[in-house]
């Protein structure tokens, strides 16, 4: 029930094309029966020159007409009106198609742009714990599931719930004898195809979560291919992929097992139903008990009664299949979106402190323990420590990516939980120790921070960012296409273009986390001096490894272990003993040596 509840609600907006869908394999399956209806009337009135023994308003018709010597001489018409018959049910199953197919690619629109949509509110820690394969096969092959479902299976399921009642009705009214043996296996082919329902629901659930993890590996491959050749690991990864690939073929070949089963003994049940309908009709047509048009119109019933019972062991294969991935989806929409409590929304003026800051992303471990210290606004802020110490930890603090766990940080005086994380992230600029670039040109990846940015914004973020030049070198300048995340630059290159787009905001808070990393030491120089140029009286963050990147800042933060245990500029610090002592002598003699 809450599969069916769960599509209800992605329906919304489709569900008048559902409903007209569902009308019409009414319609479609009611012409359906009325056309050995009419045969019945050609051979036992009009051919066997007998009374009509069917419903008593259609005897009186026929009367009215002149009986069966009216219906011998008018044979054609009775011909015509069986196939206009079959042509109504085949124009209402086009319909029945039609709509519910545009229904469901309306749902599935809806759903995915949900999906996606949803995906951007989510925490960020929600995305450290998520694979990315996964994810994608969610949104892609477990919504083609629920979508494949909309668009045939589900209809079918009114269209075999109405052939089941109608038909049992005529059958009854005709002879209820003959009725019982008709419906009598019913029951065992429904039952069989519940039973059926809980073993492939179960089974599809471990194949799609092996297709999962062959995603996650396949999408890994793809994004690190580099390292795998860089470190000749290909034998090792296609090993692992055949490994998941194995597991998935395995789980499926579980599932078509299934299916095999199903439709093996599904169609021997039919098959008895059909031999027992023969016998016992034939038996009571050359008995007298029926006529010869009543027994033709039990076969022709039950042999189109049981394929669409057949069918709903797929269909109930194919809603366990749609529960399962249905289920995938809502694990998404069941995240709790970023909650944003803050309303404070003013003008940013660059005033940064945190008040005994302490943050763990397990409770037991935390990363900062009581961090304290304070930024002026359009001071420049360098932060040096080990690996690990919780450099960008912190950096991930000031644009609430996560929230404090005990202290404050004050942002121009105010707590930053009570700032809108929108307005707030609109005037701070991060730029990733690993900068992602989109597979666009050069220009849209630069021109990505500003809506409608001029060439002339973007050649001034690219000049500033040391990146102009080596852009006019490309063949195609500005136009040149950049990879997926940027493969086909050098790391220094993406850090620049990482460093450009942050230009083109000019935020009002900027932090740089050693985001010039795999920039040689003479270009960190030259945009160490624009970015004064360019970021003016902004607050800058600068974390670095290098001790030289580091040396012009205003105020220099030593971090270990989460906890500040040096503060002060250069010269102080370097004549002080301590951690940013020794990096600074052992970089400064291997300058020398090199």
């Amino acid at each position: 029930m809450n599969t069916i509840r769960n599509l209800n609600k992605h329906m919304k907006g489709s569900r008048g094309l559902y409903f007209a869908s569902l009308l019409s394999i009414a319609l479609a399956s009611f012409f359906g029966l009325l056309q050995p209806q009419i045969i019945r009337i050609i051979l036992d009135v009009g051919l066997g020159n007998g009374e009509w023994t069917g419903a008593a308003w259609v005897g009186k018709i026929l009367q009215n007409l002149g009986g069966a010597p009216w219906i011998q001489t008018h044979l054609p018409l009775a011909a015509a009106l069986s196939v206009a018959m079959m042509a109504l049910s085949g124009l209402f199953l086009y319909l029945r198609g039609r709509w519910a197919a545009i229904a469901a690619e309306d749902t599935a629109r809806r759903l995915r742009e949900r999906l996606y949509n949803h995906l951007h509110l989510l925490e960020f820690d929600y995305f450290s714990r998520a694979n990315t394969g996964d994810l994608i096969q969610r949104c892609t092959s477990d919504l083609e599931t629920v979508r494949s479902f909309l668009a045939t299976q589900a209809v079918e399921i009114g269209r075999g719930v109405f052939l089941v009642l109608l038909t049992g009705l005529l059958m009854f009214r005709s002879n209820a004898l003959l009725a019982v043996v008709s419906l009598s296996i019913l029951p065992a082919i429904v039952v069989f195809g519940y039973i059926f329902f809980q073993k492939v629901r179960k089974t599809f659930q471990e194949s799609d979560a092996a297709e999962g993890q062959l995603s996650d590996t396949l999408q890994e491959n793809v994004s690190g291919i580099r390292v795998v050749r860089a470190f000749a690991r290909r034998d090792y990864e296609e090993q692992r992929f055949d490994k998941r690939n194995v597991d998935f073929r395995d789980k499926t070949y579980k599932l078509i097992r299934l299916l095999a089963w199903y439709w093996s003994i599904s169609n021997l049940l039919c098959t008895i139903q059909i031999g027992l309908v023969t016998v016992v009709g034939g038996i009571m047509a050359a008995q007298g008990t029926i006529t010869i048009g009543t027994a033709v119109v039990f076969f022709s019933y039950v042999a189109r009664l049981l394929w669409p019972v057949r069918q709903m062991g797929r269909i109930l294969s194919e809603l366990g299949k749609t529960s399962v991935s249905l289920g995938r989806m809502e694990e998404i929409l069941a995240e709790p979106p970023e909650t944003e409590e803050g309303t404070h929304q003013q003008p940013i003026q660059g005033s940064i402190e945190f008040d005994q800051v302490s943050f763990g992303y397990r409770p037991d471990q935390p990363v900062l323990k009581n961090v304290s210290f304070r930024a002026k606004p359009g001071e420049v802020v360098a932060i040096l420590g080990p690996t690990g110490a919780g450099k960008s930890t912190l950096a991930h603090l000031i644009p609430r990516l996560y929230d404090p766990q005990a202290g404050r940080i004050l942002i121009d005086g105010v707590d930053s939980r009570q700032w809108n994380k929108r307005k707030l992230r609109e005037q701070i600029c991060i730029i990733l120790q690993e900068p992602f670039l989109f597979h666009r040109s050069v220009k849209e990846n630069v021109a990505l921070a500003v809506q409608d940015a001029g060439d002339d914004e973007v050649c001034r973020s690219t000049r500033l960012s040391a990146l102009h030049d080596v852009i006019e070198g490309f063949e195609k300048g500005y136009d040149t296409m950049v990879g997926e995340g940027g493969v086909t630059l050098s790391g220094g290159q993406k850090q620049r273009v990482a460093l450009a787009r942050t230009l083109m905001r000019q935020p009002r808070v900027v932090i740089l986390d050693d985001s010039l990393s795999a920039v040689d030491a003479e270009t960190d120089e030259r945009i160490r001096g624009n970015l004064k140029e360019a970021f003016g009286d902004s607050t800058v963050f600068i974390i670095a490894h290098r001790a030289g990147t580091l040396m012009n800042a205003d105020r220099i933060l030593v971090l270990e272990d989460g906890q500040v245990t040096q503060e002060g500029q250069h010269e102080d610090l370097v004549a002080t003993d301590g951690l940013y002592q020794r990096i600074w002598n052992l970089q400064k003699d291997g300058e020398l040596a090199s």
